[in-house]
């Protein structure tokens, strides 16, 4: 099972470690990872392998969103599936 990540919001130093920090603290592992920055703005998108996860998606979206919310960033946690079914013709 796989999950897309999602990160939004103004630049700063250290989002990727924190992000996949508190991945790894609840047995998730980042596959992919894609960044940019367009001035001030960060934007990421990961594909995280959730088979493994100690929790549950709907408490790691919580906790990836109280990581987000420290930083002042919104963190978007979707499932695979939804994601591919949302973008199928």
């Amino acid at each position: 099972m796989k999950a897309v990540i999602t990160v939004l919001g103004k630049d700063t130093v250290g989002i990727l470690a924190k992000v996949s920090s508190a991945c790894a603290q609840e047995g998730v592992n980042i596959i992919e990872v894609t960044q940019s920055v367009m001035q001030d703005l960060f934007a990421m998108i990961m594909l995280a392998d959730i088979k493994d996860c100690k929790v549950s998606l709907d408490d790691l979206t919580k906790k990836l969103d109280k990581v987000g919310e420290e930083m002042g960033m919104k963190v978007h946690v979707m499932h695979e599936d939804i994601f591919n079914s949302m973008h199928k013709i």
